[in-house]
C-alpha cells in the first residue's frame, strides 16, 4: 500500500492524535494512535490492520460520538481534523516532548516508469504532548529555530513507490534477482478479506495470477530523515516510513521527430559528514567525505511507461572532497584560507575506508579525476595532490592489477588561462576514455543499433553484459578543492559523452557522438547548470561562478560582473552564515542530540568530536593496512558487491506474493486511475525543468531534429542560456514558450552546418542527415511552404499507391486534401523488419486483433452518441468501482 494522504485527527479532550493514512485511490487505510499524555516519551500504537472506507467511516464515527462533551450535541464534536498531509518526515525531540514533522505541500518533479518523484514544498511541525502535561524549558524555542533553519522546502525529494536512495541500475537489477519461496510473505487473498483488490480471474473461476513484489532497504548514506524515523521504525508498519533525499532532481523532455525522450538528472547528497564549505573538508575517520554527491542521469523512452516493457538507461558519477584529513582555518577572514593537514596518515587508512565503500557500491574500476592545481607560487592546492597520489599508489599495490584504482591528475585552471589549449577538448578525450571503461546501464539487449548503424567505438565499450542488457561497472570520482565549478563542468562533459552512448544504444542517433550548439546538448547543459547551481548553493552559499560557457570562452561580457557578485555572495555566506547552517544540519541529522546533561549546541567550540567517533572512544577492531577492502568484495569484481544476489544482500530484500491486480504493484492503475474521473492537469503535472520545444527553431522550414547544429539566434530561445536575468523571468519565459504556439514567419531554409565539410558531417551524431527538404507546390507552381520529409525506401514513390496534394481554397477555410489512388479501401502492409524488435529506422506494421477493433468501434460509436449495451465485464468493473469508492 502506498500511503499517500495522511489526515491528523484529534480528540476534543486533547489526549490522543489519530493519524489516518490512505492510498491513492482512497480504498485502503491505516490508522496510528499517538498518546498525548506522555510529556517526554513517544507512545504510538499501530494495529497493523488495513481498513476499507466503510470500516474507517465507522471507526471515526464511533470515536466522534463517544468523545462528545454532551451526547447528541452536534456543535461540540469529539473528533476534529487537525491537518492534512502527504507524508511523515519523522519525529524529533529536543529538551521537552516530541514533535511530529509532516509534509503539507508537494510538487511533482519527475516521472520514472510511472513512479512519481515529488519535491517538498512546505512542512508543518506539530508538538505532540498537550498543554496539561507539558514541561517547559527555556532553551526549547531556540532549538526549534535552529532545527527549522534546515529549509525542507528547498531541494528535498521523496517518492512513494521508487527508492531514490539507490540508482536505477540497482532498482532494476533487483527485479531479476532470484527470491527464495520460503521467505515470501503471503498476502491476504480476496476470500479472507473483502476489501482487497479486484481480481476478475477469480470471479470467472480461473486461477489467480500471482506476482512477487520486491522491496529493498534504502541506502542509509543518502537518506536524510533516517534518524528522525529511527524511533518508530520497529513500531509501525513499513508503509508509514517514507525516506527523503537531499540534492537535486530535474527532468527535461527531448523530442526526436515527435518521439518523447525524458532526460532525468538526480543528485543525492550524502548525509554522512555533511555540512558547509569551509566547515566540512576532507574526510572523517569512517571514510565519509565532505560534499559527496552521487549524480545519476536517466534516459528513457517516455512513450512506454513500464519498467519491464520500456527502454531505460542510466549513468552514475560521483563528486566528493579529497579523502584525507585536511581543513582550512576560517578565523583569518581570508578569501582562500591556507590548507592544512590535520593528521598524518602514512598507510592511507581513511582513503582505504572511502574507496572500500565505493568498490562495494560501484564495483571496479574506480577512476579518480583530480582537477586541483599543480603549479602555484605558494603551495595551496598542490598540498592535496602530493598527499592523494601516494595514498592511491599505496592502496593499489595490494589490489589485483585489473581492479586497481586509476588516477588522472589534470590542472584544469592552468589550461583555462592558456590561449593555446581548449579545455573542453581535453575533457572530451578524458570523458571518452572514462565512459569506455565503465560502460553504462541499459535494460534492453535487443536494439540492434550497432548492427544497423555500426560504429567502431561500440566494440570498445566497457561494463558488463547480462542477459537483460548492459550494466555499469565502476565509477568516475571527480574532485577539485571545493568540488563546485570545475567539477560541475567536468561532470557535464562526461555526462554529455555518456548521453551520446545512451541515445545510440536506444536507437535514437546514428553515432555515439553529440556536438555542441544542438538542441539536445543545450537542453542537457541547462539541466546540468541548474544541477550545479543547486549543489553550489547547498555547500558553498552561492551559485556557480564559472560555467560551461566560461570554459568554452563564449560567455557574454555581462557574465564577468555576475561572477564577481557570486564570488562576493559566496564569501559573505562562508564568513557569516555557514556556522548557523552547520548547527542546523547537525541537529536535523541528529549528529547532536540535545540533553540536559550535555552542553548546548551553540556552546560547543567545534563539532569535530561529533563527526569523528574515534576521538570519543578507542576502536576495538583495527582494519588491516594491506587487506583494506571488506570481505567478499574482490570475489565479485568488477560487479558491485551491493548488486550481487548473495545471501547477505538478499536479507535486505523483502518479497511479497500478491495477485496481478493488487494496486501495490499495478503502476498503470496507480498512475492513470481508470476508475475515476481525472483531469490532465492532475495526471501530467510534472514541473519540467525544460523542454526541447523551447529550443526548437521558430521558422517552419528548418530541420526540427534536436541533433542539428544551430546558432543561438536560430533557436527558440534567442537569449543566451547562461545569461539568466532572474529566476522569475526564466519561469515566465518557460511558461510562455510551453503554452504559446510558434509565431508565423517567412519561409526560409537554414542550417548552420551547411558550410561544414563532409568529414565533419560524418562525425556529427545526428539522425537529421537523411532528411531531405521537399517543397510543396500549389497548382500555380508557387512555393507555399517547406517541410522536412523523411527519405525512406527508394521505391515508396512508385509503389502500389501514389499521393497527390491539392490546394483548395474555400470561402471560410483553407485545407489540404490527399488523394490516394487505391484498388481497395484497405491497405495491406508487409513487415519490413528482419529483427525481433522494431528499431527507430524499420518498423513492422502492428497487428490489430478483433477485440481491439471492437473497443475502438465502441469509442467511435460513443462519440457519435450511440452507446452500446453494457456487457458483463463492464457491469463487474462498475460494481467494483462503486464498492471501492462508496461502500
Amino acid at each position: 500500500i502506498v500511503l499517500v494522504r495522511k489526515v491528523l485527527h484529534e480528540k476534543e479532550k486533547h489526549v490522543l492524535y489519530f493519524l489516518v493514512g490512505s492510498n491513492h485511490a482512497q480504498t485502503k487505510h491505516r490508522v496510528l494512535k499517538i498518546d498525548r499524555t506522555e510529556p517526554k516519551d513517544l507512545a504510538i500504537i499501530d494495529d497493523k490492520h488495513v481498513y476499507n472506507q466503510q470500516e474507517l467511516r465507522e471507526l471515526l464515527g464511533r470515536l466522534d460520538l463517544g468523545n462528545r462533551t454532551k451526547m447528541g450535541q452536534k456543535g461540540s464534536s469529539g473528533l476534529s481534523r487537525a491537518v492534512s498531509a502527504y507524508g511523515i518526515v519523522g519525529f524529533v525531540r529536543f529538551l521537552e516532548g516530541y514533535y511530529l514533522v509532516l509534509i503539507t505541500k508537494r510538487r511533482k518533479m519527475a516521472d520514472i516508469g510511472g513512479h512519481s518523484i515529488y519535491k517538498i514544498e512546505d512542512t508543518n511541525m506539530i508538538y505532540i504532548p498537550n498543554d496539561s502535561v507539558r514541561v517547559t524549558h527555556p532553551d526549547e524555542a531556540r532549538y526549534v529555530r535552529i532545527f527549522q533553519n534546515v529549509d525542507l522546502s528547498s531541494n528535498f525529494y521523496f517518492s512513494y513507490s521508487y527508492d531514490l536512495s539507490h540508482s536505477l541500475q540497482y532498482n532494476l537489477t533487483l527485479l531479476h534477482s532470484p527470491c527464495d519461496p520460503g521467505t515470501v510473505e503471503e498476502v491476504h487473498t480476496r476470500s479472507s478479506r473483502q476489501q482487497d483488490s479486484f481480481d476478475i480471474f477469480e470471479d470467472e473461476g480461473l486461477p489467480t495470477q500471482v506476482f512477487h513484489g520486491l522491496q529493498s532497504e534504502p541506502y542509509a548514506k543518502y537518506v536524510w530523515n533516517g534518524k528522525l524515523l529511527e524511533r518508530v521504525k520497529d513500531t509501525v508498519h513499513p508503509d508509514w516510513l517514507m525516506y527523503i533525499i537531499h540534492g537535486f532532481c530535474g527532468q527535461s523532455k527531448l523530442l526526436i521527430y515527435g518521439r518523447p525522450v525524458h532526460v532525468t538528472l538526480i543528485a543525492r547528497r550524502s548525509s554522512k559528514f555533511a555540512g558547509t564549505r569551509f566547515l566540512k573538508r576532507g574526510a572523517n575517520c569512517e571514510g565519509d567525505v565532505a560534499n559527496e554527491v552521487e549524480t545519476e542521469q536517466i534516459i528513457h523512452d517516455a512513450s512506454v511507461m513500464s519498467f519491464t516493457a520500456g527502454s531505460y538507461s542510466s549513468y552514475v558519477q560521483v563528486r566528493g572532497s579529497v579523502p584525507l584529513y585536511w581543513s582550512q582555518d576560517i578565523s583569518t577572514m581570508m578569501p582562500k584560507p591556507p590548507i592544512r593537514l590535520d593528521q598524518a596518515d602514512p598507510y592511507a587508512h581513511v582513503a582505504a575506508l572511502h574507496f572500500d565503500q565505493m568498490l562495494q557500491r560501484f564495483g571496479s574500476p574506480i577512476i579518480i579525476l583530480n582537477l586541483v592545481k599543480k603549479r602555484e607560487k605558494r603551495k595551496h592546492e598542490k598540498i592535496l595532490s602530493e598527499e592523494l597520489f601516494p595514498a592511491v599508489i599505496n592502496l593499489n599495490q595490494f589490489l589485483p592489477p585489473e581492479h586497481c584504482i586509476d588516477y588522472i591528475a589534470w590542472d584544469m585552471a592552468r589550461y583555462t588561462k592558456s590561449k593555446l589549449y581548449n579545455v573542453l577538448d581535453r575533457l572530451s578525450m578524458i570523458a571518452e576514455n572514462v565512459v569506455k571503461r565503465t560502460g553504462f546501464f541499459i535494460n534492453r539487449s535487443d536494439f540492434f543499433c550497432h548492427t544497423l548503424r555500426p560504429d567502431e567505438r561500440w566494440g570498445d565499450l566497457g561494463g558488463s553484459l547480462t542477459s537483460s542488457g548492459r550494466v555499469q561497472t565502476g565509477v568516475l570520482r571527480t574532485n577539485c578543492v571545493d568540488c563546485l565549478d570545475r567539477t560541475n563542468t567536468a561532470q557535464f562533459m562526461v555526462g554529455k559523452c555518456a548521453l551520446a552512448y545512451q541515445l545510440y544504444a536506444l536507437g535514437m542517433i546514428d553515432k555515439p557522438k553529440l556536438q555542441f550548439d544542438t538542441d539536445c546538448v543545450r537542453l542537457f547543459e541547462e539541466l546540468y547548470e541548474d544541477h550545479g547551481d543547486t549543489l553550489s548553493l547547498q555547500y558553498g552559499g552561492s551559485q556557480l561562478v564559472h560555467r560551461v560557457k566560461t570554459y568554452r570562452k563564449i560567455a557574454p561580457w555581462t557574465q564577468h560582473s555576475k561572477d564577481i557578485m557570486q564570488t562576493l555572495s559566496r564569501y559573505y555566506s562562508n564568513a557569516f552564515s555557514d556556522a548557523d547552517r552547520q548547527d542546523a544540519i547537525n541537529l536535523f541529522l541528529q549528529v547532536y542530540q540535545p540533553s540536559e546533561s550535555k552542553p548546548h549546541l551553540w556552546e560547543l567550540p567545534t563539532d569535530f568530536y561529533l563527526h569523528q567517533r574515534n576521538s570519543m572512544a578507542l576502536t576495538h577492531d583495527r582494519r588491516s593496512y594491506t587487506y583494506w577492502w571488506s570481505e567478499g568484495i574482490l570475489s565479485y569484481l568488477p560487479l558491485p558487491y551491493d548488486e550481487v544476489p548473495c545471501e547477505e544482500n538478499m536479507k535486505k530484500v523483502g518479497v511479497r506474493r500478491v495477485n496481478r491486480y493488487d494496486e501495490s504493484i499495478d503502476t498503470y492503475t496507480e498512475f492513470f486511475k481508470p476508475y475515476e474521473l481525472t483531469s490532465f492537469d492532475d495526471t501530467f503535472c510534472i514541473a519540467m525543468t525544460n523542454s526541447a520545444r523551447e529550443l526548437m527553431p521558430k521558422t517552419v522550414g528548418v530541420d526540427p531534429s534536436p541533433f542539428t547544429v544551430r546558432k543561438p539566434e536560430e533557436t527558440g530561445k534567442s537569449a543566451v542560456i547562461g545569461a539568466k536575468s532572474s529566476k522569475e523571468e526564466t519561469v515566465v519565459q518557460r511558461k510562455t514558450a510551453a503554452s504559446a504556439p510558434p509565431p508565423p514567419s517567412e519561409e526560409q531554409i537554414s542550417s548552420s552546418s551547411e558550410d561544414d565539410s563532409e568529414d565533419d558531417r560524418d562525425d556529427d551524431g545526428s539522425v537529421s542527415q537523411r532528411s531531405t527538404p521537399v517543397k510543396l507546390l500549389t497548382e500555380s507552381g508557387e512555393s507555399v511552404r517547406t517541410q522536412e520529409v523523411w527519405d525512406g525506401k527508394p521505391d515508396m514513390q512508385t509503389g502500389p499507391w501514389e499521393r497527390r496534394l491539392t490546394y483548395i481554397q474555400h470561402e471560410f477555410s483553407i485545407c489540404f486534401i490527399f488523394h490516394l489512388s487505391l484498388l481497395s479501401l484497405s491497405l495491406s502492409s508487409v513487415p519490413v523488419s528482419c529483427f525481433t524488435t522494431d528499431s527507430i529506422y524499420e518498423v513492422s506494421s502492428p497487428q490489430v486483433d478483433r477485440d481491439n477493433r471492437e473497443v475502438f468501434e465502441g469509442h467511435v460509436l460513443t462519440g457519435l452518441g450511440q452507446v452500446r449495451s453494457l456487457c458483463r465485464e463492464d457491469i463487474l468493473m462498475y460494481r467494483e468501482y462503486i464498492k471501492n469508492r462508496y461502500m
